[in-house]
């Protein structure tokens, strides 16, 4: 499966480099990335500074670095997690609204990415098109860490992960159920599953399916499926996923979708094809009453807000390796069945 995430992403335009000296700059804008070993890596690392932090640990591994938040897309976890992780961490971060760069109208991406180089340690954007966080990382001389493109979220599934793991021990043995839109947050669900080789199955209504190279790897994955039936999807799921139906830059399409998706609502009777102890879960902002329903969000079910919390743990685990590396290579190798 490394071969298909490498050739995705040749695809992307983003070198699949995966240098053994550690001073080389790395970038985190895609799971295909990353070998099992430094995924089962870095989900270590966010549970270990998960657990010092509770416990009271200081873990200043970043004091005195920089990092530039660039953001065309609004969004309460990704800032707030980011600033404060990178408090946490000892650092500093900036926050750039749209107003204050234009990237690709103001400004090129390129000159963004070459004037914050000089200044800033790490990069953060979260935008639309997957080509501009692409070239930002082509440009800039320090890492650059996709925050959300309209392709892929990994920091989402990053903080997922280390959710079902926290939940079940592992991922390797689990059965995913994704409901919705094939859209970005799908795309880095395959790419997961790719890795760490759970069993993913996709509910999507006609139209609404991943692109083709998305499809073509979920297609070779043990267990795979692509379905336009929510119920075969979720038949005894360990993990049922949703996410909003229109997302930001689809608002026009908004009553459409709505009608489109109806029969691919997370409820009390879509849940009842799951596993009894299936846990649900949503990358949030949810739009209740749509994708899901109140009863099932706020039930017992539900690991929303363990999500969400995580999300801080895994953008703090991704921001050390890129800048301190040394630090997850000192935690020795993973095998790929401690996923």
């Amino acid at each position: 499966m490394a071969d298909v995430g490498r050739a995705i992403q040749n695809k992307r335009g983003v070198p699949p480099a995966r240098p053994e000296n550690l001073a080389i700059k790395r970038d985190f804008l895609e799971l295909s990335a990353l070998s099992a070993s430094e995924l089962g890596g870095l989900l270590r690392l966010a549970a270990r500074l998960k657990a010092e932090l509770k416990s009271g640990l200081e873990h200043p591994y970043l004091r005195g670095r920089t990092l530039a938040m660039i953001f065309q897309k609004p969004s309460l976890r990704t800032r707030i997690t980011f600033e404060t992780g990178m408090a946490q961490l000892g650092g500093h971060a900036i926050y750039l609204a749209p107003q204050d760069i234009g990237i690709g109208e103001r400004e090129s991406a390129k000159d963004v990415a070459r004037n914050l180089s000089r200044w800033v340690d790490l990069i953060m954007i979260r935008t639309f098109a997957h080509a501009i966080c692409a070239e930002l990382a082509r440009e800039a001389a320090v890492p650059v860490i996709n925050g959300l493109t309209d392709m892929l979220h990994p920091c989402q599934l990053l903080a997922d992960l280390l959710t079902l793991r926290e939940r079940f021990g592992g991922l390797r043995k689990l059965k995913v159920a994704f409901v919705g839109d094939g859209f970005n947050l799908a795309n880095s669900w395959i790419e997961a599953a790719a890795l760490a080789q759970f069993e993913l199955r996709l509910a999507c209504p006609a139209g609404y399916e991943p692109g083709k190279e998305f499809r073509d790897l979920l297609g070779g994955l043990r267990g795979g499926l692509l379905t336009r039936d929510a119920a075969a999807a979720v038949r005894d799921a360990d993990v049922v996923y949703t996410d909003t139906w229109t997302s930001m830059g689809q608002e026009r399409e908004a009553a459409k979708r709505r009608r489109d998706f109806k029969e691919f609502q997370v409820n009390r009777d879509l849940m009842k094809h799951a596993r009894p102890e299936a846990i649900v879960m949503h990358c949030l902002p949810a739009h209740r009453g749509e994708e899901i329903t109140d009863e099932v969000i706020d039930g017992p079910q539900s690991v929303v807000l363990d999500q969400a919390e995580n999300r801080l743990h895994a953008q703090k685990a991704v921001m050390v390796w890129l800048l301190r590396p040394e630090i997850l290579a000192h935690q020795g190798p993973v095998a790929n069945e401690d996923l």
